[in-house]
């Protein structure tokens, strides 16, 4: 995501910077972040409040990993690492290929590898946040998501005589168009009563032109397709494939592809990951034994923490069960159920469903999901010991609880 530096300083007035958070109190536009956030506490609690470009997403929950590995750490000899394993990573590219440091491990490190190296449980320390429900959730699922690519070639030729030329940017916009009319009659669109419905808009553009003064020789765009428990990524390519405009397009002499693209971006160490643009949704069961512990730890080590009962996206004295409305490294670790490569042990309780199995997994972060990737983000540094007690105590006492 990009910090977008200099927006911050003309939207909220210089007081706060996306990088180096809160530099001049008295230089800050409060109107404009409370218009522009999901929720902020009353005004004379923000000096709990850590602003900056990945406060909400996602860089609090990494730190809260390291947080709770040094507790665990700490009280060893006390039995917070009593029967476990615990292997705490860090992504760079999620916002770019969610889950591409999870297929890295499940692709390269996993297959063949001993039981001591597979994971039973995975916790995301994405923010678990809602505006109006509470921070600090627990989260046990999310949809899926695609890219859906469409590339429109024309034929260029100067403006003055469009007669000339096929204009493949006029084309691919009736196609938006198009699409947003659908999406908005629900036409195609799955709905899921915990997941919620399946979603899809324009989310990038680049267009092909010589230049200001010409027809355009190819306009590419892209729609973020969000995949609830039942859509088929395949039907939804057809249903963009299927679109009257689409075909206007083609009729006209434009040629139009719709594709699911490759993510071919190097990593920072060099790694092709090379894989579909198509992220699987997943969901642990409530009933799940993870799950119950993950609630029993809320309730016995953090909300003792929380003096008060909070309204909208404060803290909450009870376990919040729940799921994302967006998407998570968590894509990264379903692989198909007959995959032979990974030797999952039956005592691992893996979760399967849709042709696809995976670790029980659920997520507990700071950071509300209405004010991630906005001028302004920010979390409350109050949800940070609510946080790093769960991420603590949770392997001991699922080992207590699964194992005792």
């Amino acid at each position: 995501v990009q910090a977008l530096r200099g927006h911050w300083k003309k939207a909220i007035g210089g007081g706060i910077d996306a990088y180096d958070g809160m530099v001049d109190p008295a230089n800050v536009n409060k109107d404009f972040l409370k218009s522009e956030l999901g929720y902020l506490p009353p005004d004379d609690e923000w000096d709990n409040l850590v602003f900056g470009r990945g406060a909400a997403d996602q860089l609090s929950g990494v730190v809260m990993q390291i947080i709770a590995t040094k507790i665990m750490n700490d009280l060893r000899d006390e039995g917070a690492l009593k029967g476990v394993i615990v292997r705490s990573y860090a992504t760079v590219a999620e916002e770019d290929n969610d889950g591409g440091g999870p297929m890295y491990v499940l692709r390269e490190e996993l297959p063949g590898a001993g039981p001591e190296r597979i994971p039973e449980v995975v916790i995301l320390s994405e923010g678990t946040g809602c505006a109006d429900a509470g921070a600090v959730g627990i989260y046990r699922g999310q949809r899926g998501r695609m890219q859906i690519q469409v590339e429109v070639t024309g034929k260029s030729c100067h403006g003055s005589m469009p007669w000339e030329g096929r204009n493949p940017l006029e084309y691919g916009a009736a196609i938006i168009v198009e699409a947003a009319k659908r999406y908005d009659e629900g036409q195609g669109f799955g709905e899921d009563a915990f997941l919620g419905k399946g979603t899809r808009t324009a989310s990038m553009a680049t267009l092909d032109t010589p230049s200001d003064c010409a027809v355009p020789e190819k306009f590419t765009f892209r729609f973020d397709r969000r995949l609830t428990a039942g859509e088929d990524p395949r039907e939804s390519l057809k249903e963009v494939e299927g679109m009257p405009s689409v075909q206007r397009a083609r009729d006209a002499g434009c040629k139009v592809e719709v594709t699911a693209p490759f993510y071919d971006q190097k990593t920072w160490r060099g790694y092709e990951p090379g894989n579909p643009q198509i992220y699987p949704g997943w969901v642990t069961p409530e009933d799940h034994p993870a799950i119950k512990t993950a609630v029993s730890a809320y309730e016995s080590v953090s909300a003792p923490m929380i003096e008060k009962q909070g309204t909208a996206g404060a803290l909450r004295q009870e376990a919040r069960v729940a799921r994302w409305i967006f998407s998570t490294d968590g894509v990264g670790f379903p692989i198909p159920e007959d995959n032979t490569e990974v030797k999952v042990p039956a005592n691992k309780n893996w979760v399967t469903g849709g042709g696809y199995k995976h670790p029980a997994m659920f997520g507990i972060g700071p950071g509300l999901e209405q004010n991630t990737h906005k001028i302004g983000e920010c979390v409350d540094a109050r949800e940070f010991p609510v946080v790093s007690a769960v991420m603590a105590r949770f392997p001991s006492l699922y080992y207590e609880k699964t194992r005792g």
